[in-house]
């Protein structure tokens, strides 16, 4: 078990500081450092999802019963992505502290910064992304015990690491909000997101259901109301989630146009 989480916290860090290094210092692109963290963050996240993807698939093709059949993959990999989780956590911190220095809150400039600045920022960054990092911790203090420890090799999980599907699509695209990439992105997102992390928990009812011989909406009442209270508890941040990538599509391909400057108040 500790090979693959060693092997993990080296990966997901190593490959953040040398997109970031090689952003800052190679000659032909010398980028801010802020510009080089934030996309950097995103190409582990990316790599990361593609990398969950391809062992979710290979999982899930290889093992044909859904309660019986095993797959070394599947607990390696989950043992591999945990450093990731806590390694992300710090990454979305720094991402949100350069976000505010360019905001102008404080930067590299010698000024000296208010008293108590920094735990400002952390508490910004809490108070923003407080469901996220709650997720991440969740995957590593509930789900990785559970998959991996007191799961004792019965079933997979396949279908877990294939909800990072809907990551790969947030490959980074920094500062090109406006252009036919961004949207194409966008659009792929908010479809691979409704496929692998909102219908995913309808499928795998489908396929107890399948498996025991029940039709969908009985599956609800012949398993513990344990899975289902976890189920729930799983579904409900991806819903809110999804509803946030629905506006956020609605305000890319529809938005709303500025009034003339003839509509504007005059003096």
């Amino acid at each position: 078990m500790l090979t693959p989480m060693v092997a993990g916290g080296v990966v997901f860090p190593g490959l953040f500081l040398l997109s970031k290094n090689t952003l800052q210092r190679l000659p032909q692109l010398r980028w801010e450092e802020a510009d080089a963290v934030i996309v950097s963050a995103r190409l582990v996240s990316s790599v990361q999802a593609i990398m969950a993807s391809t062992a979710g698939y290979i999982v899930s093709t290889s093992c044909k019963h859904i309660i019986d059949d095993q797959h070394w993959l599947s607990s390696a990999y989950t043992q591999f992505a945990v450093p990731y989780f806590i390694y992300d956590i710090y990454a979305m911190f720094l991402c949100h502290w350069h976000k505010h220095q360019v905001k102008g809150h404080g930067g590299d400039d010698g000024v000296a910064r208010a008293p108590g600045s920094t735990w400002a920022i952390a508490r910004g960054y809490l108070h923003k992304e407080f469901l996220m990092v709650l997720h991440h911790a969740a995957m590593v203090l509930v789900c990785f015990p559970l998959s991996v420890v007191r799961r004792q090799g019965e079933g997979q999980g396949g279908p877990s690491p294939s909800a990072a599907a809907a990551t790969v699509s947030v490959f980074p695209q920094y500062k090109q909000q406006h252009t036919l990439l961004h949207k194409v992105n966008g659009a792929l997102m908010l479809l691979s997101f409704l496929c692998c992390r909102v219908l995913l928990f309808p499928y795998l009812y489908w396929a107890y259901g399948r498996h025991a011989g029940l039709p969908l909406l009985a599956v609800p009442l012949a398993i513990p109301a344990h899975v289902n209270l976890g189920a729930a508890l799983l579904l409900a941040p991806q819903l809110y989630w999804f509803f946030l990538i629905c506006r956020g599509a609605c305000r890319l391909f529809w938005p709303r146009s500025r009034p003339p400057p003839a509509c504007q108040a005059q003096d």
